[in-house]
């Protein structure tokens, strides 16, 4: 079940929502291709128009069939004249057509995920280049997609840390996605090379708790702070395995649909957006309810 925002969620803005970064073959540095807004709106009008057309069409045929009238017999200009005029006069076909075009292309997004998430249970739930929060051996593992930068994932950090508190059987799988640029690539690095200090789950939590844009400098104060071994720190930063995690977690999340951060998999359910403790504790009991 892909999760729609639904209930007693936060408002579906609680999302921060960045195309995926995708590395260049050419360069080290990840590069942030900006979307293109305009042109997909041309499009999707363009297709909704077609759609459009279309209906129109067969509204006209039947009158059309009862004079015999071919469509090849009518010329380029008395036929945009009869969709157009159509149009006009029913304007509701736009939406309609745009209402199920959206509805279509979520069906399929929908489907999409689900199969993505069934075929990459493995890699989302126990990949061991993921850092584990929670009970390592519980019997419910709920994944989630964040960025330090990200607002609504410090807006549901807590939320998170009182789920673990109150459900000894909960386990946390931490996918770092870092969608908000440089900085935040920087901090998801410096995450995973604290773990090989045996420090993920203290210095993730005191980026957070630094309550501000988590720069380079904010990164390393932080980790100076909390006793990591920073050269160190710094070195393992650029191991490889440590670019490839991060590249395995957009690419999963492309696959399973989620464009934004925070993003959550509970079970069968991918939930985008931040939640509150009410619908986290309802997904979490239906995952092992479904067991």
């Amino acid at each position: 079940m892909v999760g729609d925002n639904q209930g007693h969620v936060l408002r579906h803005d609680h999302y921060s929502e960045v195309p995926a970064v995708r590395r260049n073959k050419r360069k080290e540095k990840p590069v942030v291709h900006k979307s293109k807004p305009l042109g997909r709106a041309i499009g999707k009008m363009a297709r909704v128009l077609m759609l459009a057309c279309a209906m129109a069409w067969l509204a006209l045929g039947p009158g059309l069939q009862g004079q015999a009238i071919a469509a090849s017999e009518m010329s380029q200009d008395q036929f945009d004249q009869r969709i157009h005029d159509y149009i006009l006069a029913h304007p509701e076909v736009i939406m309609e057509a745009l209402q199920s075009l959206d509805a279509r292309q979520r069906e399929a997004a929908a489907k999409a995920a689900k199969t993505a998430l069934a075929a990459k249970a493995d890699e989302i739930f126990r990949d061991p280049a993921s850092p584990v929060g929670g009970n390592a051996h519980g019997n419910v593992t709920m994944a989630e997609f964040f960025d330090y930068n990200c607002p609504y994932c410090r807006q549901v950090a807590p939320i998170i840390a009182q789920a673990v508190a109150d459900d000894p059987q909960l386990r946390i799988v931490y996918k770092e996605f870092p969608i908000l640029g440089p900085d935040s690539m920087f901090a998801a690095k410096a995450a995973l090379a604290a773990q090989r200090q045996g420090k993920y789950a203290e210095f993730h939590k005191a980026l957070y708790d630094a309550r501000t844009r988590v720069t380079e400098a904010v990164v390393l104060r932080v980790a100076a702070a909390i006793g990591l071994d920073v050269p160190r720190l710094k070195a393992d930063m650029q191991q490889p395995d440590i670019q490839a995690a991060i590249d395995k977690n957009a690419q999963l999340a492309q696959a399973l649909g989620i464009t934004g951060t925070p993003g959550f998999v509970v079970g069968e359910q991918i939930f985008p957006g931040a939640t509150d403790r009410a619908t986290m504790k309802k997904l979490i009991e239906q995952a092992r309810s479904s067991k």
